[in-house]
């Protein structure tokens, strides 16, 4: 094996990672490693050496916070966001060493191999398959009640930067001896992690543990069975849940947490180098997912929630309708809810709007509880990240020249549109904003003439799944957004149709902005208890995030870029017109 070449990745704006190469001149395939928490790249030299794969780049990072990166030591804003770290990172490493992701296979190692699978879930990216090693979906705190006691201490630090040190020793870690001491004496370990980093590690596992099924993706999961870090169980648990048709696990006897560095670690090698071997010998295609709407893990689900509740559950699914018919009624969110549907464009700009109000200040107090459910929460942030993207597009417009013409098929009132052009400030972008509900769009052109942008958009009613009827939109628009629609509708052929209509209105290189439901905490919860926009009851049909851009790809479009909420509830993606409709 070559010596390791020192580079670095742009990761963000003022942010580049520093991540060792052995890159090979014959490969076609690359092997990315992302290390365990506390540790950093030059851990897995030694790994990459004894690994010996031929004809196989391999790249590994060190996260940020961590080894010759920079940031301060065991720190991120969230979990998510070394989540997203990851996806800049391997699509860096695609590109730039021309490596397709689907002949690249990533390897995470236990807070490591959390972020992998979390970022195979929430981002769905086409890669060969993944390896996770002693993944940590369930760290062992040996302290009593201390994920409340963090918690607590979240709470009331508030923004500042929270920390606490780990408790394992190099000797829970490793029989080797000395591996043991090579981990004990290496100064570029972190010693510290950051508590929201810490918390939102649980909640992320928790989220993984339960939605597995979600992952197709080919997999490897090794563990130890005398592992003094992570629990053994909820690995089983995630494994079993895997929706992968090629998966396999390991229990290895007597090894504790760090199988790449244990006493035996020649049989963990050897398992993990036979599985990459055989990932790329295969010539797998998947299940396609654009009819998983007739049946599939998505579909099983909305079976079930059409289906009448056990006795004990649908009897607190009923107190629970009850409390916001009568009480609940004091908040004026929840009565909007009942009047208009809560998953109506009214309520949803209320949400936006999080200003609590009610009656008799008991109303008020509902009301703020309300706005602060995680689905909510989740919304926000939703259209915080629809800007995002939405002024990416914009810019990328620009940047080739071109006008920037924006269409929203399902706009609402179109306040995210609106709040992003006033942001944007150039005077010659223009809208056209449609709604099928005409009362959104009498309210849109009223916001609209507020805000003094009356004359660059135009509000209009239309059907955002009339093929034919958006497919004829002229002049072309450059940039598309289908946001909190396609959520609301299981039926797959109506989204194709949808899909397909902005893509024949749109030339090569412009851009769509749309948005995805993978997952919700409160699934269940909303489709006993809550009426949508017609009062029947809000049973939603989840879409993957593999399945939504599938369905986005068949029409023409690839992905660029992806923002999700720190919950995995809203995803919006970024994707542009490969070839013209």
């Amino acid at each position: 094996m070559m010596q390791a070449q020192e580079l670095h990745a742009p990761i963000e704006p003022g942010l580049d990672l520093f991540y060792r190469a052995w890159p090979d001149a014959n490969a076609k395939r690359a092997v990315i490693l992302v290390h365990r928490g506390h540790e950093h790249s030059g851990r897995l030299v030694d790994v990459v050496e004894e690994l010996n794969l031929t004809d196989t780049a391999i790249f590994a990072w060190d996260a940020r916070g961590h080894g010759r990166s920079p940031g301060d030591r065991g720190y991120a804003p969230s979990f998510g966001r070394i989540v997203k770290d990851l996806d800049v990172f391997v699509r860096h490493i695609s590109q730039t060493h021309h490596i397709p992701l689907q002949n690249i296979i990533v390897l995470g190692h236990s807070v490591g191999a959390v972020t992998v699978a979390s970022w195979v879930h929430d981002y769905a990216p086409p890669i060969r398959a993944m390896v996770l090693v002693t993944p940590a979906l369930k760290v062992k705190l040996y302290v009593p009640f201390a994920k409340t006691g963090l918690k607590i201490l979240q709470a009331i630090r508030g923004d500042k930067k929270t920390y606490v040190q780990s408790y394992v020793k190099s000797t829970m870690l490793t029989h080797d001896a000395a591996q043991a001491q090579r981990y004990a004496n290496d100064p570029l370990i972190t010693k510290a992690i950051a508590v929201n980093v810490l918390l939102d590690l649980y909640e992320t596992s928790a989220r993984l543990v339960d939605d597995a099924g979600a992952i197709r993706v080919p997999a490897l999961v090794l563990c130890g069975a005398d592992d003094w870090v992570v629990d053994v169980g909820a690995q089983e648990k995630f494994f079993e849940n895997l929706g992968s048709t090629h998966k396999k696990m390991r229990l290895f006897a007597g090894m504790y947490h760090d199988l790449l560095h244990e006493a035996d670690r020649t049989s963990v090698l050897d398992e993990i180098r036979t599985f990459i071997d055989d990932a790329f010998a295969r010539d797998e295609t998947r299940e396609p997912l654009l009819h998983a709407d007739e049946e599939g893990y998505t579909k099983s689900e909305v079976d079930r929630l059409m289906q009448p509740a056990p006795v004990l559950k649908n009897l607190a699914f009923a107190a629970q309708r009850l409390s916001l018919r009568t009480l609940g009624k004091l908040s004026r969110g929840i009565r909007v809810g009942w009047e208009t549907g809560f998953d109506s464009g009214r309520s949803l700009d209320y949400v936006y709007e999080n200003e609590a109000r009610g009656e008799y200040g008991v109303g008020k107090l509902i009301d703020r509880v309300y706005l602060e459910s995680i689905g909510w929460r989740g919304i926000r942030q939703r259209k915080l990240n629809l800007e995002k993207l939405l002024r990416d597009a914009m810019q990328r417009v620009r940047a080739e020249g071109k006008e920037v013409r924006i269409l929203d098929v399902a706009t609402g009132c179109g306040r995210y549109v609106l709040d992003a052009m006033a942001a944007d400030g150039d005077p010659k972008v223009t809208a056209y904003l449609r709604d099928f509900t005409p009362g959104n769009v009498e309210q849109g052109k009223g916001i609209a003439q507020e805000m003094g942008l009356s004359d660059r958009v135009r509000f209009e009613q239309g059907d955002a799944f009339d093929e034919e009827n958006l497919a004829a939109i002229t002049p072309a628009p450059t940039v598309a957004i289908v946001s909190g629609l396609y959520e609301l509708f299981g039926d797959n052929d109506m989204v194709l149709a949808s899909l397909r209509g902005i893509a024949k209105s749109m030339k090569e290189g412009g851009y769509l902005v749309y948005t995805g439901q993978p997952w919700h905490p409160q699934i269940e919860m909303i489709a006993r208890v809550l009426p949508n926009r017609d009062g029947k009851p809000w049973i939603m049909r989840r879409r993957t995030q593999e399945e939504l851009d599938e369905l986005v790809q068949s029409v023409g479009f690839g992905k660029v870029d992806m923002e999700i909420d720190k919950h995995g509830i809203f995803t919006v993606s970024l994707a542009q017109v490969l070839v013209a409709g």
